[in-house]
């Protein structure tokens, strides 16, 4: 029988993903997702581009957990954070790890930035939180159907469990031109999982 430190923790990278460039802060985040308890479940799809939703989010502590699941697979996904942030000192340790900047105060909205960098990207994976907030809302934000739709990119479900310690991979959906229906098709599949505080509906 295999011993449990053979066994592997996170799944391979798929081929068509965007890579991290570096193999010594994905051995760390492993390292300290081992200690944590936390692991993956499921498969990440082939795909050059796509959105990750993670949900529920309800604690700084799922930041940490995701951030360490992120890097651990070896896998450049983008967050977004306020441009002001990367442009101080911390922007030179944010912005290896896939952190990209959000303008406000250009003319173009948060969802038309994302479109357009989806475009200029050949391989690019984006995460989102849709609830935009740690506190129990009645609405999800439709930003990342927006996104989704208008660059025609599929979406990963991710789904965020307390009581198991799992991050586990759903469906991939695709954003159709009914807003509405897919958010409510979307937010069923979160149901069954609990974040620290809450549950996702």
């Amino acid at each position: 029988m295999e011993s449990r430190m053979s066994t592997p923790m996170l799944p391979p990278a798929p081929p068509e993903a965007p890579k991290l460039n570096s193999r010594f802060w994905p051995w760390f985040a492993r390292c300290l997702l081992r200690l944590s308890g936390w692991k993956l479940i499921g498969q990440l799809p082939n795909e050059p581009k796509l959105i990750i939703i993670g949900a529920p989010h309800s604690s700084y502590w799922d930041g940490y957990y995701g951030l360490l699941m992120k890097i651990g697979l070896g896998v450049d996904i983008n967050i977004m954070i306020k441009r002001e942030v990367l442009d101080g000192p911390l922007g030179l340790i944010l912005r290896p790890i896939g952190m990209i900047p959000i303008n406000r105060s250009a003319a173009l909205n948060v969802v038309d930035q994302m479109v357009q960098r989806f475009r200029d990207k050949d391989r690019m994976w984006l995460g989102i939180t849709p609830e935009g907030t740690r506190k129990k809302v009645k609405n999800w934000k439709s930003g990342f159907l927006r996104i989704a739709h208008d660059a025609n990119v599929p979406i990963q479900t991710l789904f965020l469990d307390y009581p198991s310690k799992t991050f586990t991979f759903g469906p991939v959906v695709r954003a159709t031109d009914d807003p509405d229906a897919d958010m409510v098709r979307i937010r069923a599949l979160f149901t069954p999982y609990r974040g620290k505080h809450r549950d996702a509906n």
